[in-house]
């Protein structure tokens, strides 16, 4: 797409907060009116649509892109999504360690214990922890605990979300970021082990390492989105 607009700003409309290009609302790519829940949301969305350059590049704009995702995909069918990110807590990075090399084996125990030890506390459940990449059943508790207080959320959030789970393959470290209980870089850093091990062990083959890059981007716009909402 062409750059057809002069400016962009956020504007209050009777049900959120929009923004328009010049003088026309924004839509999303379901032709509704893109409007958000907060007004710090609606002015990151104008700055990354006033800094595009003639040719638009998507990817420059993940939050217009989850904010398109909440209105278009999650909010027509809010529970269904919901339950499709829950079934996350049935094998959760977390859960599964390597037996061998010691050195990864600590590394991940020292950042993975942490995410369980607060999802323990935080959501009174439990986990099943093995070694191996063979399925492993967690408790049904743990695991409809986990789906309830994602069914509780909204469409923005449950957007918001969905990146953080599915970039960083952890629904523990999702919502560790969502409840404000990790950094977003803390949170990053405990799913990332494995990448980061393997890039330190054998070297930094460049495809590999643009991969990582670019899924620790998603990570981090998802993980903005999500704080632009309570702002």
């Amino acid at each position: 797409m062409k750059r057809f607009w002069k400016s962009a700003e956020a504007v209050t409309e009777r049900e959120g907060w929009g923004v328009r290009l010049d003088e026309r609302p924004l839509r999303t790519p379901g032709k509704a009116p893109l409007l958000v829940p907060s007004e710090a949301l609606a002015r990151a969305i104008a700055a990354e649509w006033e800094s595009a350059g003639e040719n638009v590049d998507p990817r420059a704009m993940p939050l217009t892109g989850l904010a398109n995702a909440a209105i278009d995909r999650v909010a027509p069918d809010r529970l269904a999504f919901a339950a499709g990110l829950a079934k996350y807590a049935e094998a959760d990075l977390a859960c599964y360690r390597a037996e061998t090399p010691q050195t990864l084996a600590e590394r991940q125990a020292e950042s993975w214990d942490l995410l369980l030890g607060w999802a323990r506390r935080r959501y009174d459940i439990d986990f099943a922890v093995t070694t191996g990449i063979v399925h492993v059943d967690q408790p049904p508790a743990t695991v409809d605990r986990l789906a309830y207080a994602i069914a509780a959320l909204d469409a923005f959030r449950l957007a918001g979300l969905s990146p953080l789970i599915t970039v960083g393959g952890s629904l523990i470290a999702a919502l560790a970021v969502l409840e404000n209980a990790m950094t977003a870089a803390q949170a990053w850093d405990a799913v990332s082990v494995d990448d980061r091990w393997s890039l330190e062990k054998w070297g930094a083959d460049a495809e590999a390492a643009a991969a990582l890059e670019n899924r620790r981007a998603d990570f981090f716009a998802a993980a903005s989105f999500l704080k632009l909402l309570d702002v």
